[in-house]
Parts: structure tokens; sequence; C-alpha cells
């Protein structure tokens, strides 16, 4: 046990020499007094790299159908039946892998419901927030981002009976149509914001909110231009329309807690690195370009 923790402690301590001879080292006063309680430093104490996001949100994180997990059996908080971790596939996943190799440690992903991500984070029960989670004004008062790694935008999935009358969101800014979206996201802000006289309603799910547009109890569906993408392309309809001219521009970063210099860094860095050496641009062909993954989804 002594062993195992003086090597992790070591390990601490290389990253540290490597920072300082890459020019990335924390300010000296005091960025090197919070370094000590560094996130990092916890990371690498436990051996483990927790990420938390919530499964569903193609192309980012999605249950793998291969892993035999039956739907009664997940719910959400990062537990499951008999201490089962969800197999799960997704652009995050594979930056995920691809983060925890350059820490030297194992990726652990925490399922987690969107609206209590951020307060679940402050609480310490992981590590970072992936999740394409957008930056905003408002969430930078709760957690530092790293730098943004794409751009989105919110979209609309249309029930075709509309076509003729529904042409951009605008034409949604009214009472009689249900727009629906989900709770805590962008997307829900979007709907409030631009259009606030449409009879807004919640849906759990993205995929709960996209499918009532698909069964006609609801006229409109706003979300991030991914998801809807990918949804239209794995429910061909004639049922439903794409208004995919995304009509809000949003970055999307990780987020950590607040004040943790030395993590923030080091994410920059680690994004750097695999988008100069390709890995980054593989990753994103492999889930936002093919589709050969379509058949393993849930």
């Amino acid at each position: 046990m002594f062993k195992t923790i003086c090597l992790k402690m070591i390990m601490v301590f290389i990253l540290s020499v490597l920072w300082l001879v890459l020019g990335n080292a924390p300010a000296l006063g005091a960025d090197v007094e919070l370094s000590k309680d560094s996130t990092l430093e916890g990371i690498l104490r436990r051996g483990e790299l927790r990420i938390g996001l919530e499964a569903g949100y193609m192309p980012f994180e999605m249950i793998d159908k291969r892993s035999g997990l039956r739907q009664k059996e997940i719910r959400h908080g990062g537990f499951r039946r008999k201490g089962r971790q969800l197999s799960l596939i997704g652009f995050d996943i594979d930056i995920g892998i691809e983060m925890a190799k350059a820490l030297g440690v194992k990726p652990v992903f925490v399922d987690t419901l969107w609206p209590s991500i951020i307060p679940a984070l402050k609480l310490g029960r992981f590590d970072v927030i992936f999740g394409g989670m957008s930056v905003t004004e408002a969430r930078k008062t709760q957690v530092d981002f790293a730098d943004p790694f794409m751009t989105v935008g919110q979209t609309v999935l249309l029930n075709a009976k509309h076509k003729n009358t529904v042409k951009s969101y605008k034409n949604l800014n009214d009472s009689k149509f249900v727009v629906v979206s989900k709770p805590g996201t962008t997307g829900e802000e979007a709907v409030q914001r631009l259009i606030p006289k449409a009879t807004y309603e919640t849906a759990d799910t993205e995929i709960e909110g996209a499918m009532r547009v698909l069964k006609g109890t609801a006229d409109a569906f706003v979300y991030d231009f991914p998801f809807n993408a990918v949804f239209i392309a794995m429910h061909p309809s004639d049922q439903l329309i794409f208004l995919d001219e995304p009509f809000t521009k949003e970055p999307i970063a990780w987020a950590i807690r607040k004040n943790d210099p030395d993590f923030l860094k080091f994410l920059n860095s680690f994004l750097e690195d695999i988008k100069k050496d390709g890995r980054f641009g593989k990753i994103y062909n492999k889930w936002f370009v093919h589709t050969d993954w379509f058949k393993y989804a849930r």
C-alpha cells in the first residue's frame, strides 16, 4: 500500500516538473498554495478520472446496445443495478479515454441528470463535466471552462403538419404551438428567451422530446444541432422536418470547479495536443461524419 501511494505521489511530482519544463508551471504565490488542492492531485492519487455526463445526448454519449443492459435497469445518478457501470459509446467517451491515458489513470463515466450536474461537480462526485456543455455567462459564475472545442447552436425538429406555416423558429412564437426541450439546457433557455409565447413543455430526455414531435404530441423540439441531426438520420420519417439552420451560436467546453488553475492548464494543453496530432479530428469524424455506430446506439 505504501509503495502504491509513493508511486502516485511521484507521478504528481513528475507532472509538475513537466509543466515547469514546458513553461506551463503555475504562477508563484497564491497559485502555488492552491495547486496543493488541485483536482489533478486527487485524480492521480485515486488512479481515476471521473467524468460527469448524461447518457442519451447523441453523438456525445450513448448507451451501447451490445452491453446487454435493459432500459428498465437504468437509472440516472452514476449508480446501476448491482453496481454495474453502463457501457457507453460516443464522442465524449473516446475523448475521455484519451484524456485518462494522458494522465495514466482509468476513466470513470458518471451518468448524472443534467439539471443537477453542476451541483454534483461542486460536491465532488466527479472531476470534470463533459456532455457538450455550452459556455454561458450564468454558468461561468458557478464553474470554470476550458477552451471551447466546438461550436453548436439550437435547431428545430418540426412535425410535418406545419411544413407550410413554420419556416423558422420565429414562427413558433405563438401559444398554439407546443414546443418541447429539456430542462436545464440552452435549448430551454432559447425557447423561453426567443419564443416566449409558445406553449413550452419539458421532456426528461432528448429522445423523449424528439419522439413527441415524431408522434405528433408536440409541434416542435428545440435542441442542439448535433442531436437533432443524428435523430432525424436515425428516424427517417415524412412526419419530421429538420429546420437545420442554427439560430444560436454556442461554444461548448469542459467544465471544472472554480479556481483550479493546474487542472485548467492541463485540459487546455490536452485539447491543443489532440488537435495537433490528429486524434481530435479522427474522433470527430467517427461520431459526427460516419454513421457506422447508429446500429449500436440507444
